[in-house]
Parts: structure tokens; sequence; C-alpha cells
């Protein structure tokens, strides 16, 4: 497989040098060099559990007659691409990043650059954890030229997704959210944002490539996401995806390129865009609380290799650690111990256990099917708690709840059956 880069930022520095031809996180100015290797992946600029959607409050009034019966709402009418732009242009800017390092002594500053949306009409801004990474300021930019500085609300590391605070001087425009889990493979998608941190508010369109795309970028850290054909180069990182209902369904963070120093052949048009549906939950949770609200199952997990699975395991999602006190030890569940559904869905590795509680609620409860450690299979419901984590520091990389990223190989901890 072709080897994974973490994406870094573009960055300009003080003195005009020679251009270093590279691969650059999906959203940075210009100047880091990532041009090593045949094919990596890099994000759109530089920073960011899974996430939980919301549930929506609902008011029911007792009714006096009977209902009518619902009526159907048929779709929005797609737009063409230049009504998209229009409408959402002025809900799109651009965010440059000031960062201070120490080299041997002297401090150097530099530039990096990357793409945003207004989430709200009082001021939050979404980006990418890895556009704000290590900066020491911030500045947003929006279609109408006016400046603002941001503040930092709260970040997801393992999501590359950040929440800013900017105050404007009149009520801004923000995006539409969609639905990503409605997107099919082939729906037309569109790009708004500041490639190469110069070309500002440019459009780009193309498709939904593949969905689910799983990767794993250099830093460790994997990820469920949209793979597009749409334009996305450095500078990008942090802008909306579109739908052609003019409604946000990803944020754009990375893409697929090979190295300028390369033999291989060049590689174009595979980016990719966070799910929304992912990282709502999240985001609102920071906005609302100024920490990260995620559902707590309390085990570490790996996937069962495929040597295990010629023994004649299942596959599934092999129990590590079962963390004291949390709902997975309270529910029995035990090292060894192989998960291959929760609620009727399979579940066939670690990741797929992650995405699946993570799109819980605290508070919910879910049927484990569980392959014991002697061959017995069980269903064991577990109601789930609610974990905090901190949104203004780094945190563990999917393992504290349900996430531990791997293969379970041969042989299992301890005696098996």
């Amino acid at each position: 497989s072709d080897p994974v880069e973490e994406p870094r930022k573009r960055r300009g520095v003080m003195s005009v040098g020679a251009v270093i031809a590279l691969v650059l996180i999906c959203s940075l100015l210009s100047g880091l060099a990532g041009a090593f290797g045949a094919r990596f992946f890099t994000r759109s600029s530089t920073r960011a559990a899974a996430a939980d959607t919301s549930p929506v409050p609902t008011v029911t009034a007792e009714p006096t007659e009977p209902s009518p019966e619902p009526v159907p709402v048929s779709a929005a009418a797609p737009m063409s691409y230049a009504d998209l732009y229009e409408a959402n242009v002025n809900s799109t800017v651009g965010i440059t990043t000031s960062i201070t390092t120490n080299y041997w002594g002297y401090q150097s500053t530099s530039a990096a650059s990357g793409s945003g949306f207004i989430y709200s009409a009082d001021g939050y801004i979404l980006t990418n954890y890895h556009v704000i990474e290590d900066s020491s300021s911030i500045t947003v930019t929006t279609y109408d030229n006016k400046v603002y500085n941001a503040q930092v609300v709260g970040y997801d590391v393992n999501n590359d997704v950040a929440v800013l605070k900017i105050t404007a001087d009149a009520i801004l425009q923000p995006v539409k959210l969609g639905s990503s889990d409605a997107l099919r493979v082939g729906d037309p998608v569109a790009v708004i944002g500041n490639p190469l941190g110069e070309l500002t508010f440019s459009l780009s369109q193309g498709v939904v490539s593949a969905l689910n795309r799983e990767i794993t970028l250099s830093g460790g850290t994997t990820m469920d996401l949209i793979q597009t054909d749409a334009a996305i180069n450095s500078g990008n990182s942090g802008g909306p995806l579109f739908n052609l209902e003019g409604e946000v369904v990803g944020i754009t963070n990375a893409k697929y390129s090979s190295s300028a120093m390369s033999s291989t052949a060049s590689i174009d048009n595979i980016g990719f865009a966070i799910p929304i549906d992912t990282i709502r939950g999240i985001v609102d949770s920071i906005i609302e609380y100024g920490y990260i609200v995620k559902p707590y199952l309390g085990v570490s997990v790996v996937t069962v290799s495929a040597e295990m699975q010629s023994y004649g395991y299942p596959e599934g999602a092999a129990v590590k650690q079962v963390n004291d006190d949390s709902p997975a030890e309270r529910a029995g569940l035990q090292v060894n111990d192989i998960i291959t559904a929760v609620d009727g869905r399979a579940i066939t590795t670690s990741s797929d256990l992650v995405k699946v509680i993570g799109a819980c609620t605290p508070g919910d409860t879910v049927t484990l099917s569980v392959y014991h450690r002697d061959g017995d299979t069980e269903e064991i419901r577990v109601t789930l708690d609610e974990q905090q984590i901190s949104a203004t520091a780094p945190s563990e990389k999917n393992q504290q709840s349900q996430g531990y990223q791997g293969t379970f190989p041969f042989p299992f901890f301890g005696n098996f059956g």
C-alpha cells in the first residue's frame, strides 16, 4: 500500500526563496516542503473522536381533531454551479495564521493559509484543526474583504475540526447544513475555498467518487472520508463541500498526490472531505459546553486478523482492554471477547465499532453480539455513558472509549477457550 503522510501547512517564509516542489496538506499557502515518496495523502492545511448527532427537541400539542396525512416534501431543485456560488460565497472565509518557530535560538515567523465557513450568524467559524495548529495568531477574511481577529473556541484533533469565533460588525450569513449520510456515489458536489492561499474564493466542481473511504494519515489518525474528484489544493483545507442544494455536506481536508520528485505518474483529482454528519455533534458540543461530549463504551479493541479467522474465529472487533467501572465492564465484556455486531449491524473491524458507537448518544442502550473465549455467543445490552473530552488539548487517538486502531494477531491475549 502507498505510504501515508500527515498533511502539512503551506507556509510563506519571510525571504523570497526558490519554490520547492512539494505536496502540501490541502490547505496551506506557500512553502512547506512535502515532496518525498511516490504517493501520499496530504491534508489541506494543518490540524483536529467519533461524533454523535445531537437530538432535535420536538414539542407536541394535543390535537383537537384528527391529524391530516403528512404531505410529501419534494427535494429542493438542484442549483446551477453559478447560483450555488452566489448563494454561498458570502458564507465562506479565508483563514491566515502566523506561526513562530525557534531555530537554534532565533525566532522565525511564517504564515499559513486555509479556508473555512461561517457556521452561525453570531460568528462561529469552522475549519480544519491542522489549519490552525501551532498558530500564534489567526485572522479570518470574509468575501467583502473585511478582516477579523479570531479566537480558538475548541477543536478535535482526531476528527481534524476546529471551531473559531470572530466578533463581526454585522450579522453574518451562515451556511446551510445538509446530510452527508444522504450522499450517493456520483452525486455532484462543489468546493469553495482559497487554493494556494492566493486564488481566493475559487469554486471547483466534481462528483462524489466514493463514500466511507478509510484513510490513515502519517500521524496515525484514521478517518472515514468522502472522496471527490473536485479539485482540492493547498489552501482549500477547512473549506465547505456543497451538494447542489447549496448545503454543506463535508469539510475538505486532504488530497492524494504524487511527489514532484517521484518517477510515478502524476495523480489528479483525488481529494477528500470530512462528512458533516461525523463532526456536527462535536462542533455543537464545543460551542455549547466548551468540551466534547462522546458516548463511552469503555473498551480498547483491535480487528481480528485474517490469520485468526483462518482458525475459525469470526471477523469483528476483539477486546484488548476493558476499562474499570465502564459500561463494558458492568455488562460483563472481557478481554478476548469479539464484538461481531451492534444492534444487528455487522462489525468487521475496530473502526466499524468506533463509527457505530460514535454515532450514538450518551444514555443510548445498544445490543452487542459477542463471541466469547469459550466459543459461545451472546447478546449483551449496554447503556453508554457520557465521556467529556477537552476541546483545547490533544486527545488520545481513538483508544479511550472503543477505538484502538489495529489488527488482533495470533495468538490472542491469554488462553482462548
